[in-house]
């Protein structure tokens, strides 16, 4: 876990698009810590100063440009050796003025689906995440007695927005051994299921089960318990990795691992557990700090929750009802 005696600096950095819809990165120069890595523009937030001011002062000092600041994106800690960063970017909705590096620092123009390929320190890869990667993770509920009642939902689903799920049914997947007849009419589920998210172009992955995400050429979301007996990455690099966390140390093993994100909680009591407290975001944004991966919160989670995931750190929300459109 960070050190809680390190000293807090406070960052705020901008997302600065042109009208081709590049973003704009500029490189740590020579002297500074991580030199040589590309950073969302911005600098530190002196006393006093709001973000919005201290945004639009830093973007002035070092691009040469007026900027209006817009919303906020994220809000990221982040451990360092020396220090704890907490980064806060917000888009930039106009600007005027030519973008030049007056303090002698690299520009470049990176269209979104570049960014994860420019080496960033690691605060800035769970901005990249935010920007291109999915807001809300479904889990699936158990399919219950209707399998075409439970694809109808799933496709509702998608058809409100979802674009990221996981396929879980421990009541079918996990009795495989002693239900073969469940662990059939699961692969069939999921193989259907699997069909209709293609057709949305939304993102897929098996819960635990690697024989099943290779034989359905999906993503593999693991348990916790699995991380602990796996040394390399079970699946290929092209298809999404995640994993379930709840300490510091599964997260550094997932990150490790090579996970492509993860999810961390409980973070609310939930109807299922309402007597189990939650973790809460104070305790969800100290297990941030540990990772540089995208990190769902879940736990009684609803998507008007997403403001307050993001203020902590997080991609997004992970969740089972609150995202499952029932009839």
């Amino acid at each position: 876990m960070p050190n809680p005696q390190s000293r807090i600096v406070h960052v705020v950095a901008g997302v600065i698009r042109d009208a081709r819809g590049r973003i704009l990165l500029a490189r740590r120069t020579e002297g500074r810590d991580l030199a040589g890595l590309w950073e969302f523009p911005g600098g530190k937030r002196e006393p006093g100063e709001t973000p919005q001011a201290a945004l639009s002062r830093e973007l002035h000092e070092e691009l040469g440009i007026e900027a209006e600041v817009g919303t906020p994106l994220i809000c990221v800690p982040q451990a360092y050796p020396d220090k704890r960063l907490i980064l806060d970017v917000r888009e930039i909705r106009a600007w005027r003025g030519s973008a030049r590096g007056l303090e002698g620092q690299a520009l470049a123009w990176v269209p979104p689906h570049k960014l994860a390929s420019y080496a960033m320190p690691p605060a800035d890869r769970p901005v990249v995440a935010a920007l291109g990667q999915p807001e809300h993770y479904l889990v699936t509920p158990e399919p219950g007695e209707g399998d075409d009642a439970w694809l109808a939902a799933l496709s509702r689903s998608l058809t409100a927005g979802v674009r990221r799920v996981q396929l879980r049914a421990p009541g079918l997947s996990e009795g495989g051994g002693r239900d073969a007849q469940g662990a059939d009419r699961w692969q069939r589920l999921a193989a259907a299921a699997v069909k209709r998210c293609r057709a949305a172009k939304a993102e897929v992955l098996v819960n635990g089960d690697l024989a099943l995400a290779r034989h359905l050429g999906v993503g593999l979301h693991l348990r916790a318990a699995q991380l602990r007996d796996l040394r390399e990455r079970p699946i290929a690099a092209e298809l999404p990795l995640a994993a379930s966390c709840h300490d510091a140390d599964e997260l550094r093993a997932a990150q490790q691992l090579g996970c492509d994100f993860v999810v961390v909680g409980s973070i609310k009591p939930t109807p299922s557990h309402p007597s189990v407290l939650g973790i809460g975001w104070e305790a969800f944004a100290a297990l941030r700090e540990s990772v540089s991966l995208p990190i769902y919160a879940i736990g009684g989670l609803t998507p008007q929750d997403l403001g307050e995931a993001r203020r902590h750190g997080a991609q997004g929300i992970a969740a089972i009802r609150s995202l499952w459109v029932e009839a």
